[in-house]
């Protein structure tokens, strides 16, 4: 069916410094379809914001292979909750923007999804050497993904997350320099991971998630009890 995209939500007044800055990453995201289609982003958030949230003194968790799932280490994970946003604003600042119609309207806009009644989800990763993903493709309750890396340092470039063509086949690497972005919608050919390689320090990058209501681990959500509200219908499907 083909899609229509009516006027761009970057037009819209801004709320804030920060959605200030995705709105206009999102705007002139670079979109690619292969492996799969997906966009990929500069400078995502405020420089100062990035640093700021790129050196939050959360304690890192010592794991280093966790046999390619994160999941095999979810007590240690890391969530911006609102407890945790209590405690250190850059995260709570996050949070209001990626909860703000603005943003929610380009996100929509750019990947033709509808995120009303989903719920935001963001995880703050700290991975150490040894650390691995198997390829696996996000499906099932998540309705978008968005990766922001945050490392600095010899090597942090290339630390960027593995896109495949299959589980077995990997096309590349995507670079991943300080405050850029990865964003794809979930769906059964977006097969994606990180090969294990060294890594110096630590790889830091948050992961954004939209999900549905029926997501069972709500401890897990920034706002548990606030559902995405609609955002404008800035994208519709064509009749």
């Amino acid at each position: 069916m083909p899609q229509i995209r009516l006027e761009p939500a970057a037009s819209r007044p801004l709320a804030n410094p920060i959605s200030d800055a995705l709105l206009r990453s999102l705007a002139s995201a670079d979109e690619r379809r292969l492996p799969f289609r997906h966009w990929r982003l500069a400078t995502p958030l405020p420089p100062k914001l990035a640093r700021q949230l790129g050196a939050l003194p959360i304690p890192s968790a010592d794991i280093g292979d966790g046999g390619g799932r994160r999941a095999s280490h979810n007590g240690a994970r890391v969530f911006f909750t609102q407890a945790l946003c209590a405690t250190y604003p850059p995260a709570r600042g996050l949070i209001e923007a990626l909860s703000d119609p603005s943003t929610l309207a380009e996100l929509e806009a750019t990947h033709e999804i509808d995120l009303a009644g989903s719920y935001l989800r963001v995880e703050y990763c700290q991975d150490r050497d040894g650390f691995w993903l198997e390829p696996h493709t996000d499906i099932g309750a998540k309705l978008l993904t968005l990766q922001i890396y945050l490392s600095r340092g010899p090597g942090a470039g290339g630390w960027g997350t593995d896109l495949f063509e299959s589980p077995t086949a990997c096309i590349e690497s995507v670079p991943a320099p300080f405050n850029s972005g990865l964003s794809f919608v979930p769906g059964p050919a977006t097969w994606h991971g990180f090969r294990r390689r060294p890594i110096t320090g630590l790889r830091r990058s948050i992961i954004v998630n939209y999900v549905k209501p029926e997501w069972q681990a709500r401890h897990e959500l920034a706002r548990p009890e606030q559902p995405i509200a609609a955002a404008g219908a800035r994208w519709r499907p064509a009749r």
